[in-house]
Parts: C-alpha cells; structure tokens; sequence
C-alpha cells in the first residue's frame, strides 16, 4: 500500500493456518449479561467521559460515556445490548475483529461501552477517536494517542512510529474505533497490515452507522473480520418495560401511550425516546402535577424537529 513503512512488511498466513478450524481460548473469559433488562440502580449514573481510564466525572447526563440528556437516566441491559455483548465478548476471547454496525440511534456505542466495561481489568482497552477522512498521518496519530505513545514526536517518523504501532499490538487488549465509517479504503488497510503481523495479540472493536459498507470498500480487512453483528432497533413488546428503567418518570406512563408515540415518532430508537425523556422531564419540573399522558408525549415529541 502506498505511504505504508517497510516495517508493516507481513509474512502471508500459510493456508493450514487459515484451515485451522480450532479456537484457542485465553485463560481469561467474559461473561454476558443477561438479556433481561436489569434492575434500575437507587442513584442517577454519573459517570462520565469515555477515555481508558473509567474515572468518575460530575456530570449526570452521561453514563460511562454515553450521552443520556437527562439527569436521573440509567443505561437499560435491553435484548440488544446482550446480544452486542456476547459477540464481543467472543470475538476478544478469540483475538479477533468484530464489526458493530446498525442505524443511527440504535445503541451500538452503548452496547460496546457496556460490553467492555465487563472486561477483565486487566485486559486494557483502547479507544482511538478519528476525524471524518482522515489521511493516513492522522489515523497513525490516532492510534499512537490511543495506546498513550507521544503522537507529537511520531507522527512525522513513519517508522518509528510504525514499530510503536507493532509494538502495542503485540500486548493482549482491545483497540475500540467508534465512527469507523469516517475511514476511508486506503487508510483501513493499514489497520489491516497491522492486525496481520504474525505478533499481533490486540483484539478490534470497530463500530458506526454504515461499518459494514464501509468495511465492504476494504476487502482485504473485511475478510478479516471473525463477527458481524446488527445492532436493531427496540421492539415494540419492549418499549414500556425498557422506558421505565431508563427513566422512573416513565413510572407513570400506561403502555398504550408510550406505544402510540413510539409508532409516531421514535420508532424504537433509544436516542431518540432519550430525547422525549429529556423534554418530558423539562416539563415536568416547569410545572409539577403535569400528566404523563399521550398529551404530554404529544407535546415533547413536536420540539424533535420535522418528522422524517
């Protein structure tokens, strides 16, 4: 590929290897949660920022990282979730590459967050975060931040900044590219060379709205990819259970109410019945003793804008 270091040369996989039917597991192991949504914690999330480290912020609009846009709002473990979890989960026991992919709104960010926040702590994650396009140079930056290496003094030595690169995925962890629809053909094949270097340990989560077509541009990668997983939208046999252990102002919703909005307007998008949540609640606290009624939904879903 042009613009890539000698260093990222590969030896090719000889075909017994590729033939090799047999999984061998690492020591550690992952467990799923359970598809049933889990019970509400007593206290409003406030966690905050989505970085390696997992620290604790102040802010009670987010949890881990995931933007809830109301204070009070828990993440919910809904069917989707689980079953995002458990092919992550078996696709970094397998030192593999999983490609989460679905609509926007859908939850694919929350579902890997929530996944890997079940890692063992000694299996470090990496988050790389990338510009829209971004010309090899950068997505080299991007990576070296992510793994805690000096972007500023690397970027410009391709090949030291390319051993770095083998380097770190040489160790046994997970590397996270949320967006991963941002990246264009050329420059995913250097994640590629980098994923095939006989040393490599590092697992890849790859996540966004549009993944798999994008991935479809970069054959050499996408037929590296061990999992494809769609991340769908809520059922409707969902929404009110789900709803009421997002948010306990939900608490006094009847189910055919929070149905007739969601066939309206949300349509089993969580970002957007957050969106509901957020305004629902703006309401509420501006005049106490409102109903939380089909009036009341009506209401909040006319400030999301024009209906698609």
């Amino acid at each position: 590929m042009r613009g890539v270091s000698l260093a990222l040369l590969v030896l090719a996989t000889p075909a017994s290897i590729l033939l090799d039917t047999t999984v061998r597991w690492p020591s550690w192991h992952c467990r799923a949660p359970s598809t049933r949504p889990a019970r509400r914690s007593r206290t409003p999330a406030l966690e905050d920022g989505a970085g390696n480290t997992g620290t604790v912020g102040t802010s009670p609009f987010t949890d881990g990282g995931v933007r809830l846009y109301v204070s009070g709002a828990h993440v919910v473990s809904t069917r989707q979730l689980g079953t995002v979890t458990e092919a992550i989960a078996h696709t970094i026991a397998a030192r593999g590459i999983v490609c989460v992919y679905g609509d926007t709104g859908h939850g694919k960010t929350v579902a890997a967050h929530q996944a890997l926040r079940l890692l063992p702590r000694r299996v470090p994650v990496h988050r790389a975060v990338v510009a829209v396009k971004p010309a090899l140079p950068q997505l080299r930056a991007a990576l070296l931040t992510s793994f805690g290496l000096p972007a500023a003094s690397l970027t410009n030595r391709t090949d030291a900044a390319d051993r770095a690169l083998l380097q770190s995925f040489q160790t046994l962890g997970v590397l996270v590219i949320d967006d991963v629809q941002r990246i264009a053909a050329p420059e995913l094949d250097y994640l590629r060379l980098l994923f095939d270097a006989p040393t490599t340990r590092m697992s890849l989560v790859l996540c966004g709205a549009g993944a798999e077509r994008t991935l479809a541009r970069a054959p050499a990668l996408a037929s590296r990819v061990l999992t494809w997983h769609q991340v769908n939208r809520l059922d409707a046999d969902q929404i009110p259970g789900v709803l009421r252990l997002f948010h306990p102002l939900w608490d006094a919703a009847v189910d055919a109410d929070l149905l007739h909005a969601d066939a309206k307007r949300a349509k089993g998008n969580f970002r957007t019945w957050a969106k509901i949540t957020s305004h629902a609640y703006a309401t509420l606290a501006r005049t106490p003793g409102t109903a939380v009624d089909q009036a009341l939904l009506s209401g909040v879903c006319s400030r999301l804008g024009p209906t698609p």
